[in-house]
């Protein structure tokens, strides 16, 4: 599903990532964990194609997904890939205050071109899964900050995607909401076998991980479970 190998990313003389290698497969749930600013997001971000690596000539670097080689593709192309195979979960919720929470999930549905009152469907159903019913007709400014969360994600399961990066999707929820949404990213990805790459300092999640990940040094390592 992603096929990572030689990922290394700098910001002027920081190297941040030092030649990260992942596989991660078809179905499978994976965390990543490590200390603030060790790199995991920006790690999240280039897996999920938001972000160039830093590429260096000696080394070959490469990134796959669905065995699509990324780094070559346009910025249209990336795009088009993105909303029919992604869902990303910020770890602030980018959301659209001109629209309602509704019409925020809605957006990348219709983007996408589906049908409209299949995607409402599909979005009120998202809304009830994740007890924001009452607010589908409430701007993004009337919520919490843990509601607004709880939105982001709605919207980023709207199209079905393949794979879901998440950038600490519980980090603004308490801890009743976290285990619910934990126990959502389970269901979906047992049933519907999504598949999910998760940057968490919570152990709960973590720990129902297919794989968990740790960045170190600019390095990744397996953590046995």
């Amino acid at each position: 599903m992603i096929q990572a190998k030689n990922i290394y990313k700098s910001f002027g003389k920081d190297e941040i990532l030092k030649g990260i290698n992942i596989m991660v497969k078809e179905g499978s749930l994976v965390c990543i964990l490590g200390e603030s600013g060790a790199g995991k997001s920006t790690l999240l971000h280039i897996l999920g194609t938001l972000e160039k690596p830093t590429i260096n000539k000696k080394i070959k670097t490469i990134l796959k997904i669905n065995k699509k080689e990324i780094l070559s593709l346009t910025d249209k192309e990336l795009s088009k890939l993105r909303n029919k195979n992604i869902g990303f979960i910020f770890q602030t919720p980018q959301l659209l205050p001109e629209f309602t929470v509704l019409e925020n999930i809605c957006l990348p549905g219709f983007i996408k071109k589906k049908n409209i009152k299949h995607v409402k469907k599909k979005a009120i159903n998202l809304l009830k899964k994740l007890n924001l019913y009452k607010y589908e007709n409430s701007k993004i400014e009337e919520l919490s900050g843990g509601e607004k969360q709880r939105v982001s994600v709605a919207r980023a399961l709207i199209n079905d995607p393949k794979i879901i990066f998440a950038d600490e999707p519980s980090g603004n929820l308490d801890a009743k909401n976290a285990e619910k949404l934990h126990n959502f990213f389970s269901f979906l990805n047992h049933k519907f076998r999504q598949t999910f790459l998760i940057v968490t300092h919570n152990l709960q999640l973590a720990d129902m991980a297919d794989e968990k990940l740790k960045i170190e040094n600019g390095i990744v390592y397996k953590i046995d479970k």
